[in-house]
C-alpha cells in the first residue's frame, strides 16, 4: 500500500533565486531534499505535488528568505514485526497485518532464522525493517485507532529491493 501524507517543510532560498520562477525553484528544491529519504517513521517514495507555498519571509540579519511549503508525499510500509502467523507493518500511523496465507507461496517462514523472517532462500527476505508494497484487503476502525489487513500475493507487491537498499545508506 502506498500512503499519501500531507506534510510541511520550511525551505530557505538565497536572493539570487528571487524572481518570477521562485515557485519552480522551491518545488525543485523540495524534490531534491525529501524524495528518497527516510524520516525514521516512514520512507518518502515521491512528492506528488506542492499545493501551498507561503509568501517568503526574510530572515532577520540575512538576505535569505524562508518559505513554508505544504506538499503531498507517497510513503511505503515498513515491517515492524514478523512471526509464523504473518507480518506486521506500519504505513505511517496505520498498522497493517499480512497473514501467511496472503504471502506468496514461494516465500516461506524460516523458523531457524535470527531475526525471524520469511524468505524464498534467494534475494527476498522479509524481516523487521523491510519495505513492502501492500494491497489493503480490509480495515477496522475502533475509537481513536484504525487497523488494516493486507496482501502481498499479487504482481508488483511484496518485498521492494529498491527502497530496502536506501536504508543501507
Amino acid at each position: 500500500m502506498y500512503f499519501l501524507y500531507e506534510l510541511e517543510r520550511t525551505i530557505t532560498l538565497h536572493p539570487s533565486f528571487f524572481g518570477p520562477r521562485v515557485k519552480e525553484y522551491l518545488t525543485n528544491r523540495l524534490l531534491e531534499d525529501v524524495e528518497g529519504t527516510c524520516t525514521g517513521q516512514y520512507y518518502i517514495i515521491c512528492v506528488m505535488d506542492a499545493y501551498d507555498i507561503s509568501e517568503g519571509r526574510v530572515v532577520p540579519g540575512s538576505a535569505i528568505a524562508e518559505y513554508s511549503v505544504h506538499y503531498r508525499a507517497v510513503v511505503d510500509a515498513i515491517v515492524s514485526s514478523v512471526n509464523r502467523m504473518g507480518v506486521f507493518a506500519d504505513v505511517g500511523p496505520l498498522p497493517v497485518f499480512v497473514s501467511n496465507h496472503l504471502i506468496p507461496s514461494e516465500i516461506k517462514w524460516d523458523p531457524n532464522a535470527t531475526p525471524p523472517q520469511y524468505t524464498d532462500n534467494g534475494d527476498q527476505v522479509i524481516e523487521k525493517g523491510t519495505h513492502l508494497r501492500i494491497k489493503l484487503i480490509g480495515t477496522r476502525s475502533d475509537v481513536g485507532s484504525m487497523f488494516a489487513i493486507g496482501s502481498i500475493r499479487e504482481d508488483f507487491l511484496g518485498f521492494d529491493a529498491y527502497t530496502s537498499l536506501w536504508t543501507l545508506f
